[in-house]
């Protein structure tokens, strides 16, 4: 597991956040998660739904079942699922700023919290069906990110997660130049490889359905977001200005390693779907 020099708290994370939030916003969209690419020509904005698509694909979600999304930022997944597979979904941030943006775009059967996961005092059982689109990175406490999932879903329920994964057995060079600034940049508390995300939810319970490496068919975010960054940095004093003073302005450092530390296979996109017995 790769710990930053820094160490990360709850509160850094949601810091992050709000503080980005024009950024994220602006040059992603509302939803904070890697696109999924088929061809390679889709359109940003289809490539995230698609990845949403596909989650939601895995879980075999079906109407009126009870949903929980773990880290849900702006609300996009949420929305999404629950107006194209009539469900019902309780996300949960860390942001107060992504919960005002999700409040100011209401859906139907989406409620959206400020909640800590490793601390949501929700009750057992309460869920069909849960999901962590790359916000398991964020948590400070990763077997207890699993037993909390593992003790709110249902017996029989899945639980899915898309996550940032360490090489296993990374290179020296590759954790100091890429894995740990991508860590403490990015107020990622950690990152785990696919061999301990494995074992951590394992012990927690589940058993696993599936797992695919998706590095390839996402990486195309990050020269999208850079470009636009860059875009922004040249027409936008405001931007010029938060690389000056905001806190989490060392985060622009990130978007080239991470370009990197995909062509390297530094890092890696898992999709793990488990299920609880």
């Amino acid at each position: 597991m790769i710990l930053p020099n820094t160490p990360q708290h709850a509160g850094d994370v949601a810091g992050h956040y709000d503080e980005l939030d024009r950024v994220y916003r602006e040059c992603w969209g509302e939803h904070v998660h890697h696109g999924l690419w088929t061809t390679g020509r889709e359109p940003p904005e289809r490539a995230v739904e698609a990845l949403i698509d596909m989650v939601a694909d895995r879980l075999e979600i079906v109407p009126a079942m009870a949903c929980a999304d773990i880290g849900c930022g702006y609300g996009g997944t949420a929305r999404r699922i629950a107006t194209t597979r009539d469900a019902a979904v309780r996300g949960f941030t860390l942001s107060a700023e992504q919960a005002g943006y999700a409040a100011d775009h209401p859906v139907a059967n989406v409620t959206i919290e400020v909640r800590d996961w490793l601390a949501n005092g929700l009750p057992d059982a309460a869920f069909d069906r849960a999901w962590s689109i790359e916000s398991s990175e964020h948590m400070v406490d990763k077997p207890l990110f699993f037993a909390e999932a593992y003790r709110v879903l249902k017996p029989g329920a899945r639980f899915a997660v898309c996550a940032w994964l360490a090489e296993t057995g990374a290179s020296p060079r590759k954790v100091r130049h890429l894995l740990e600034p991508i860590c403490r940049e990015g107020r990622l508390p950690s990152m785990g490889t696919r061999e301990e995300y494995e074992h951590w939810a394992r012990d927690a319970g589940f058993v696993a359905v599936g797992y695919e490496d998706i590095s390839r068919r996402v990486a195309k975010t990050w020269t999208i977001c850079a470009r636009r960054f860059v875009g922004k940095l040249l027409t936008d004093r405001w931007y010029r200005r938060l690389l000056r003073h905001a806190e989490n302005r060392v985060f622009a450092l990130s978007v080239p390693r991470l370009i990197l530390a995909y062509r390297t296979g530094a890092m890696r996109y898992g999709v793990f779907v488990w299920e609880k017995a």
